[in-house]
């Protein structure tokens, strides 16, 4: 049992004397009873400087005060535990310089004593790499931010870039569509002219010819007959090249609503008096009109709509028969326009396609006409922030309602 027991304390004492950590012993007024040579190397300590004295001396003054108090708390309550762990703890050498330690404890008791054994290790260098990993990770947070606000600001960029790549590629098939609507414009230009034409230019070839064999003879009744059927076919060649032209100025965004105050009575009772003159044989056209007189509109792309809505009505209706034209004028700033006639009507399944570019009604093949009349009143009336509607009964007549919303903002104007 002696062989075993100074065995042990053999073992202690070479571990004591040999290991790399510093080591003391105190008793229950913290003086220092044993210290091992790892420590009185860190501290910078002779042994008989250390034995015997306070364990105070080994902190910085800052501490002493609060490691009484500590001291005081660990003596009632003696546990194993591990100081310096969620908070700094420091060291004081005897040159008076600090450091940081990691301080772990464990009671014990012999002969009736009691006493504390203490680990201290200086975690200098664990301080050193923490902070270098503190830095580290700080440059490396601060790469990992510039890096992000550099892919941010480049995935910015090439969205950037691919909106204004869409916004060409939808420019580019606009303009594609639009080009495409004017190369077929022309093509049924082409075919439509072919045909249409022929007709009218070879009444006034023959009309020319007669004209000149009346002129030998001195009939001027024959003469002036002729004259005026060379003149109404020059009138219907100069329509279809207006509408063509009118529908090409559309496509290619050149028509603009120019808005102007003018007394709306007066200009559409003038154009009225003007179609007074291609009315059919006892056909009557009327025009009455309600509310304010002044509007504010377009008047030249007003005057277009009006004349072709006209120029249908009589055109489609028969003999005797009324057309009548009515205008109002709201005290909200709506206008109303209406053109009706007793004609011959447009079939149900025709009414959807009727402002479609060269879309005539099946029931009026055999009536000359481009097809673009309604076509351009509805891009007119939309230039005007309008609206338009149809009402039709085949062989019962027909009805176009135009609303616009107009406002009197700018000065006056005489429009004829």
């Amino acid at each position: 049992m002696k062989d075993f027991e100074g065995a042990k304390e053999i073992g202690f004492y070479a571990l004591f004397n040999g290991a790399a950590i510093g080591i003391l012993v105190t008793d229950e007024e913290s003086r220092i009873l044993q210290a091992n040579p790892f420590l009185l190397q860190m501290f910078g300590y002779s042994h008989a400087e250390l034995i015997g004295k306070s364990l105070e001396l080994l902190m910085p003054t800052r501490f002493k005060e609060r490691h009484i108090k500590h001291r005081t708390d660990y003596q009632d309550h003696p546990r194993s535990r591990i100081k310096g762990t969620g908070f700094e703890l420091f060291a004081r050498c005897k040159d008076g310089a600090e450091f940081p330690v990691e301080v772990s404890l464990g009671p014990y008791s012999s002969a009736g004593e009691n006493y504390v054994i203490a680990f201290v290790n200086d975690i200098s260098h664990s301080k050193v790499e923490e902070e270098d990993l503190k830095r580290l990770n700080a440059e490396l947070e601060g790469k990992v931010a510039e890096r992000t606000f550099s892919l941010k600001k480049t995935v910015q960029q090439l969205e950037q870039q691919m909106k204004e790549v869409e916004a060409k590629d939808r420019e580019l098939h606009i303009a594609l569509n639009r080009e495409r609507e004017l190369n077929e414009l022309k093509s049924r230009f082409v075919s439509l002219a072919s045909h249409e034409f022929r007709t009218p230019l070879s009444a006034i070839l023959s009309s020319t010819f007669l004209v000149s064999k009346y002129a030998k003879s001195a009939d001027l009744v024959q003469q002036e007959r002729h004259l005026k059927k060379i003149s109404a076919c020059v009138n219907m060649l100069t329509d279809m090249l207006n509408d063509f032209l009118s529908v090409g100025k559309i496509e290619e965004g050149k028509v603009e609503a120019r808005y102007v105050v003018f007394d709306l009575y007066k200009y559409l009772n003038n154009i009225v008096d003007e179609m007074n003159c291609i009315v059919k044989r006892q056909q009557v056209l009327k025009y009455t009109h309600d509310g304010d007189h002044n509007v504010e509109l377009d008047p030249s792309l007003l005057r277009h709509i009006i004349t072709n809505l006209l120029s249908n009505a009589i055109k489609f209706s028969p003999e005797e028969s009324p057309i009548v034209m009515h205008t109002s004028c709201c005290e909200n700033g709506t206008l109303t326009m209406k053109v009706k006639d007793q004609g011959m009507g447009i079939p149900l399944e025709d009414q959807p396609h009727l402002f479609e570019r060269f879309f005539r009604g099946t029931n009026v093949s055999y009536i000359q006409g481009t097809g673009l009349g309604l076509h351009i009143i509805g891009k007119y009336v939309d230039l005007m922030e309008g609206s338009i509607i149809c009402e039709s009964e085949l062989g019962k007549g027909t009805v176009f309602t135009i609303t616009f919303r107009h406002k009197k903002s700018v000065p006056f104007a005489e429009c004829n």
